[in-house]
């Protein structure tokens, strides 16, 4: 088997020593060459690369934006038509960030020495599993997506890029965007199939749940949306404090569903669009994407191989 094993360096939980032992162990089992990252998109440019060239396996060990940007190059050539994970590579994931969303909702171990162990039994006994992905203006989501509050938490959190990222500085930069969001707070409008258009002031889009990860505790927003169905949305019509309080009690103490006056929450959906008044920040899988005034989240089954 021929593999590529596509390394973040500057990720939270990656070290030299800790890549050569990856590297070691996988060159034991598959003809491999390792890339270290040198920039914003070139995990997805040498991942596109792999995929075109008919590399079989393709291991990201980062954390969520790297795994993130890896999943878009293996896909670049694929247009969003489901059950082709067999003509792209498959990919393996080694955590090396803080969060590790994607990997932690498939059950990896977080520790990057036993996920390894891990990857090296998948390969040996051929050991995977098919995933559906979230497709939102063109690119590709593993976990979750959304627009105006979640997406200025990440972009404040960008702005910080030489602080550790940690559940500290997320929570930190919650209050500071509820409390003075950076470009207001424009009513979003959201379209689900079967439903009139519903005025909300903040949406979440899930691939899987938990939605995140608040150091070691899971953000539930949409408890039955997993790999194998449609998105979940979770959106509120108001930021008022009772209401944002009351669904963060809930997100943070139970795998129930969400309820309350004020959310308006769908599950297994194959298509959302939101639309806003004026351009919101745009987020997928804590990366920030800039600004967009309208997207469509489209529920793509069956479109990646994950060695498990």
């Amino acid at each position: 088997m021929r593999a590529v094993l596509i390394v973040n360096p500057q990720a939270t939980a990656t070290s030299p020593g800790g890549r050569d032992v990856l590297a070691h162990a996988l060159a034991s089992e598959v003809k491999l060459d390792v890339v270290e990252t040198d920039y914003r998109g070139h995990a997805l440019a040498v991942a596109r690369s792999a995929a075109r060239d008919g590399i079989e396996l393709v291991v990201a060990h980062g954390g969520d934006g790297t795994v993130n940007e890896v999943v878009n190059g293996l896909l670049a050539d694929n247009s969003g038509v489901p059950g082709r994970a067999d003509r792209v590579p498959a990919l393996g994931v080694v955590p090396g960030g803080s969060a590790n969303v994607f990997a932690r909702a498939l059950g990896l171990p977080r520790d990057p020495v036993e996920a390894t162990y891990q990857l090296l039994q998948a390969i040996e006994h051929d050991r995977s599993r098919r995933v559906g992905l979230g497709l939102a203006d063109g690119r590709w989501f593993t976990f979750n997506a959304g627009l105006g509050w979640d997406a200025d938490v990440v972009a404040g959190v960008e702005k910080r890029r030489g602080k550790r990222a940690s559940p500290t500085l997320y929570t930190r930069m919650a209050l500071a965007c509820y409390f003075r969001p950076p470009h207001g707070r424009p009513p979003l409008t959201v379209r689900v199939p079967g439903a009139e258009p519903a005025a909300v002031r903040t949406a979440f889009v899930s691939n899987t749940d938990p939605w995140t990860y608040l150091g070691d505790r899971p953000v539930h927003l949409n408890t039955e949306c997993s790999f194998d169905s449609g998105l979940g949305l979770f959106a509120l019509r108001s930021m008022a404090m009772p209401t944002v309080l009351n669904q963060a009690r809930q997100a943070l103490r139970t795998k129930s569903k969400h309820r309350g006056k004020r959310l308006l929450r769908h599950d297994d959906l194959a298509i959302v669009r939101i639309d806003a008044e004026e351009p919101v920040n745009f987020q997928v899988d804590g990366d920030l994407m800039g600004q967009r005034s309208s997207v469509e989240f489209l529920s793509v089954p069956d479109v990646l191989t994950v060695m498990v």
